[in-house]
């Protein structure tokens, strides 16, 4: 059974990505009172069967990357106890590869928090590693620490904007955005992107300009009924709408320039259910300006 601790977990690989990624955690731990794990998963699988390496060698080169990562552990708690000296930190050292490490850890813990990138990842390839399989596969919201463009700056000012497109995933998406825009005190945006699935695409241009009003209206009472609750559950947080013609990844990625955190469903309506990450929260998680919380559908009972 997954148990949910009061903690924030961060995986660590001593990368620029990595540096985020511990700062970001530790100061939303500090915030809101959690503790916080660094974890560092050793890349040791190869090392002794089809790595090419044996005896002696395979020894020394063990000893190497146990080094990398006890340093990766270090610098992490070094950082986060600069951020707040009293934070409750715990870390851990496991000899299994970081990936599943991080997913077992996702059971226990509040939040799971990553890097953009890792020491092994290549700049155009960056939903190839670690980040973009942890989303996929967690037992709880992961947040992919990313920065304004071509920098390492991770904002900490403007809005929470969230994807709203009517699946049960993105129900559970709505109510963690208003959630943490309650917590900072900040906005929030609430986008729909009606045209997902484009009615070009399915019926042809001809049946999408029969009747555009009513399907815009439509639309817009979906979103409506979406944010009615949550409205009044938070009445503190500002709502701003957002109702746009547009695919979904399109308008969040520009939302995302100017907001603190974008928050996502793993997969939307149009997805498909082997899909572990929708296109639209794999676009994010590539190329978003800002951090993205990649809420995980909840477990069947």
């Amino acid at each position: 059974m997954t148990t949910t601790d009061p903690r924030i977990t961060v995986g660590v690989d001593g990368s620029a990505g990595s540096t985020a990624a511990v700062t970001w955690a530790a100061k939303l731990a500090s915030r809101r009172h959690l503790q916080l794990k660094i974890v560092h998963g050793l890349q040791v699988a190869g090392l002794y069967y089809g790595g090419g390496m044996t005896g002696i060698g395979a020894a020394t080169l063990f000893e190497a990357v146990q080094k990398d990562g006890e340093r990766a552990i270090a610098d992490a708690r070094a950082l986060a106890t600069s951020i707040d000296k009293d934070l409750v930190l715990t870390t851990e050292l496991p000899n299994d590869p970081p990936v599943p490490v991080l997913i077992e850890e996702s059971r226990h813990a509040r939040m799971l928090v990553v890097g953009r990138t890792g020491t092994g990842g290549f700049a155009d390839m960056l939903l190839g590693g670690t980040a973009a399989s942890v989303a996929g596969h967690a037992h709880c919201p992961v947040v992919v620490v990313r920065g304004r463009e071509g920098t390492t700056a991770v904002p900490e000012m403007g809005p929470v904007v969230v994807g709203v497109d009517g699946s049960p995933n993105s129900e559970q998406a709505i109510a963690v955005a208003f959630e943490e825009a309650s917590l900072r005190g900040t906005p929030l945006i609430a986008v729909h992107a009606w045209n997902d699935v484009t009615y070009e695409d399915a019926f042809g241009s001809a049946r999408i300009l029969t009747q555009p009003e009513s399907l815009e209206e439509g639309e817009e009472r979906l979103l409506g009924q979406r944010l009615a609750g949550w409205q009044e559950k938070y009445p503190d947080v500002e709502v701003r709408r957002k109702l746009v013609r547009d695919r979904p990844r399109h308008v969040l990625l520009e939302e995302s320039k100017t907001a603190q955190l974008v928050v996502v469903g793993s997969r939307g309506r149009g997805g498909f259910t082997g899909m572990l990450l929708g296109s639209t929260s794999q676009a994010l998680v590539q190329h978003a300006d800002c951090p993205v919380l990649v809420v995980r559908p909840e477990p069947k009972a």
